[in-house]
């Protein structure tokens, strides 16, 4: 019992430090600042303690007695979990200075992102579907709150407003889905529903398939795949810098962490079944997000058209694992990382001028950027650099293994598709380049202030380049082929 409670301890400290702040935000003696750090302080414990169990334990059911196999640890689930936490303990200190900057900001803010946390990490370790839809609604809501915390803002409120209408949608399909699937094997445990699969013949199987489409269309909707995805710019508009910064990375990951697991275990003997849908649905995704990103004036847009893209892209190496492909699942986690550590810079630099500005970002407010702010303008280039794939940085090998699994699965044509969508991409991402250098600026040079948003967003730079170029020079610190065998670790430890 007691080893029991020190595996739960990680989600346990987030829970209870979302009670503890929600209890103090009620105070008016405490500052913003320092409710920033007690939040932080929560998440930095329960990292440190995923940290430490990491490879250290087999695959076990959480409280068994209690809870069946509701609640699985494994290798795959930590990883996650190390995620989410590290991109909400970036999300809370690069985003300071945003903090202090906006009055509407209170204590509830934080209560709210150690809650979708949490509902994060009950995502990851879910194992049977009831749990899973409760998991995804405590981090769902936790978000559709913090789209529209900006209660003054017209547009934070409508885009809070379509984002809980279109969610709530959705859900439904969650829901009718576990219920089909429970009619047709009488359980919504993954190991009964994995058990159930295998031994069937998949013509004999047209209910949990029916009911497995409709899970697939909700996850398809939260990460924003076409056609679900109407809901993306607006909602990454209307939201503070914040909070589309804690979508766009971390809360993107919570989702793939469940598909991967339904996918690769549970489906696994049938997922050939949607390949030819999700092969579909990844040409639509990489047009569309192509073309929302390249219509964009606004920076923020901008970036949520190519979070589209982005997503396109892990969905060929979510159709590769259902041709067989080996690299595809690793691929998946190393892209995610990927683009977690591109994102988080490119916001969180976003968020920092912001800060000092009470007004969105336009193309053309970047000109002669590289002048004024000449090491920020080269940390910018740095993380629009890896989003496009340059060689060097992480997102050129994250769209290596990607595309290579792709091949390795016979999809040459999405492979293909794929490489002419990063060309692409280079249009966008480096026009904010051109912007920043091409461009005179008659405003005086400012210097680089040194705090905590500022220091993280450099370490964030050099990661992106060491995950591009990073060898085993540093022992302790792995380059891409750690990455990659740690994902590897991670995907044999599903079961």
């Amino acid at each position: 019992m007691i080893e029991q409670l020190l595996l739960a301890m990680p989600m346990a400290i987030i829970v209870i430090g979302a009670f503890i702040l929600m209890l103090l935000s009620n105070s008016r003696r405490i500052k913003l600042d320092r409710l920033n750090i007690v939040a932080v302080f929560f998440l930095i414990i329960s990292f440190a303690m995923q940290y430490y169990t990491l490879g250290n334990h087999t695959s076990t059911f959480l409280f068994e007695s209690v809870f069946k196999e509701s609640f699985i640890l494994d290798d795959f689930a930590t990883i996650f979990d190390l995620m989410f936490t590290a991109g909400a303990i970036l999300t809370l200190l690069i985003n300071n200075d945003y903090f202090k900057s906006r009055q509407y900001f209170n204590g509830e803010y934080f209560a709210l992102i150690l809650f979708s946390v949490f509902g994060m990490m009950m995502l990851s370790h879910a194992h049977e579907l009831v749990t899973v839809f409760i998991a995804l609604e405590i981090a769902s809501i936790s978000v559709y709150v913090l789209v529209g915390y900006h209660k003054n803002n017209k547009i934070s409120s409508e885009a809070m407003m379509k984002y809980v209408i279109l969610g709530s949608m959705t859900g439904v399909f969650f829901m009718l889905g576990t219920a089909l699937i429970y009619g047709a094997v009488g359980s919504t445990s993954l190991t009964q529903i994995s058990s159930y699969v295998s031994s069937n013949n998949i013509e004999d199987m047209t209910m949990l398939i029916v009911g497995s489409t409709f899970i697939m269309i909700t996850i398809m909707f939260k990460i924003g795949a076409v056609p679900f995805h109407s809901w993306v710019v607006d909602v990454y508009h209307g939201a503070p810098y914040p909070i589309t910064m804690f979508m766009a990375s971390t809360f993107k990951i919570a989702i793939f962490a469940i598909a991967l697991r339904l996918f690769i275990v549970n489906f696994g003997p049938i997922n050939s079944f949607w390949t030819e849908i999700l092969q579909a649905i990844t040409i639509l995704t990489l047009i569309g997000g192509s073309w929302l990103a390249i219509s964009q004036t606004l920076v923020k847009r901008m970036l949520a058209g190519s979070s589209i893209v982005h997503s396109g892209y892990l969905l060929i190496a979510i159709s590769s694992i259902g041709l067989g492909s080996e690299l595809a699942a690793p691929a998946i986690m190393f892209y995610l990382i990927a683009y977690f550590l591109s994102s988080v810079g490119a916001f969180g630099i976003l968020s920092f001028i912001a800060s000092q500005s009470k007004r969105q970002m336009h193309y053309e407010d970047f000109k002669g950027f590289a002048s004024r702010r000449p090491y920020m303008a080269i940390m910018m280039s740095i993380f629009m650099l890896s989003l496009a794939g340059f060689p060097s940085t992480i997102g050129f090998l994250g769209k290596f293994y990607i595309f290579t699994s792709a091949i390795e699965s016979g999809q040459i044509f999405l492979a293909g598709l794929g490489i002419l969508t990063a060309f692409i991409s280079v249009y966008y991402y480096f026009k904010l380049i051109a912007m920043m250098y091409f461009y005179e600026s008659d405003k005086p040079q400012k210097n680089f202030p040194f705090d905590i948003s500022t220091i993280l967003i450099v370490v964030m730079a050099l990661l992106v380049i060491w995950g591009g170029i990073g060898t085993s020079l540093i022992p302790f610190v792995p380059g891409a082929d750690g990455f990659i065998d740690i994902a590897k670790q991670a995907i044999s430890s599903l079961k």
